[in-house]
């Protein structure tokens, strides 16, 4: 057989499976479930976590599409006003329409799903929300459509401030297409900040072709360092965790075809910034935090390593100096050095695996990720 043809058949086999995939999930979001409430793990129960401000919005929401809600994580990233936010795999819209009073009304979200009968109920109540939140002209806009494809989407390069995303990567077929597309339409400095479910290992095929699990958002999941080396290929050099914890399964058929593989619900912070190193290098650099970002006047969390309180001195490596200086949090904070002098690697920089479920972490002082 000649070799492009060849191809053209491998080509077309993963292209069949893709689709495959993309039709369990519309079907499982579409119609096999009703409300959060048929899900068969906790990898979409987080809202107690959620802070006052945030609760106060979702009170706005219309009540359809909270029920329609099947995230996991905190899709929180700070300082949005008048940012332009996209959110990858909306569904309903919910976490839309909170960031939509965040942002402002000088600020915009855009919603992109595949499932048709989720972009209705967004598209729905686009009017309803605009008058809730007392604005002259609507700040959301929902589009049909994969969040592997969104150059399809009139998505330009450079567009878009922050990408946020709830539970929904997983359950893609093409992560590198994912990623890449984000890479392409963030701006320079800008965030991809999502929540999504990792494995502690690979999952193996048989448990990746189960509609159930891949529906529940297990078995499409990444194990954690095959994710790491993906969006560092892709150009997000220095993936930070913000938070994570272990999901429990609730079912006990669920439990028993993957008991030997732990999933966590994780939250992290991807940067488009091409300068950053591949480890946390010590250029006696430090910063110090003026206040000022919304709801965080007290201290300023980037993530599970770096709790910085106002008015300290709080020491830095190199590439957490760049995430402060280069992106939208620079007026906040104080800088402290340079690149003159390189001091080595931080201790203890790196770890067996990243999250830090069964582990008690200090979130003061300096340190690296």
């Amino acid at each position: 057989m000649p070799e492009t043809e060849m191809l053209a058949q491998q080509n077309n086999k993963q292209s069949t499976t893709e689709n495959q995939v993309k039709d369990v999930v519309k079907d499982y979001y579409g119609k096999v479930l009703s409300s959060s409430h048929d899900l068969q793990t906790d990898a979409c129960c987080t809202d107690a976590f959620m802070p006052e401000y945030v609760k106060t919005a979702l009170k706005n929401i219309h009540d359809e599409v909270l029920i329609k809600y099947y995230g996991c994580g905190l899709v929180l990233p700070e300082a949005l006003d008048g940012k332009v936010i996209l959110d990858l795999g909306c569904g309903a819209g919910r976490d839309c329409y909170a960031l939509a009073q965040l942002v402002g009304e000088s600020g915009k979200v855009i919603g992109v799903d595949m499932t048709e009968e989720q972009i209705a109920v967004a598209k729905r109540h686009v009017e309803y929300h605009r008058k809730r939140f007392g604005y002259k002209q609507a700040n959301t806009e929902f589009k049909l459509g994969y969040i592997e494809r969104l150059n399809e989407l009139d998505l330009a390069d450079n567009s878009v401030d922050i990408i946020v995303s709830n539970c929904v990567i997983n359950l893609s077929p093409d992560k590198n297409s994912v990623l890449k597309e984000a890479y392409r339409v963030l701006k320079p400095g800008g965030e991809m900040y999502f929540s999504d479910v990792y494995s502690s290992r690979r999952v193996p095929s048989h448990l990746v072709q189960d509609p159930e699990l891949y529906g529940e958002c297990l078995s499409g999941a990444m194990y954690w360092n095959d994710f790491h080396q993906l969006a560092k290929c892709v150009g997000f050099l220095d993936p930070r965790i913000v938070t994570d914890r272990r999901l429990e399964i609730n079912n006990d058929n669920v439990a028993n075809k993957i008991g030997h593989i732990d999933f966590y619900s994780a939250t992290y912070r991807l940067f488009k910034l091409p300068d950053l190193e591949t480890h946390c290098e010590d250029y006696g650099q430090a910063v110090i935090y003026k206040g000022g970002v919304p709801h965080h006047e007290a201290c300023f969390v980037l993530d599970g390593h770096h709790r910085i309180d106002k008015g300290k001195v709080f020491p830095v490596c190199g590439n957490t100096w760049r995430i402060l200086k280069d992106t939208r949090f620079s007026k906040y904070f104080e800088f402290i050095g340079n690149f003159d002098t390189h001091y080595g690697i931080f201790a203890d920089c790196g770890d067996l695996i990243p999250f830090n479920e069964s582990k008690t972490q200090s979130m003061t002082g300096g340190g690296c990720c």
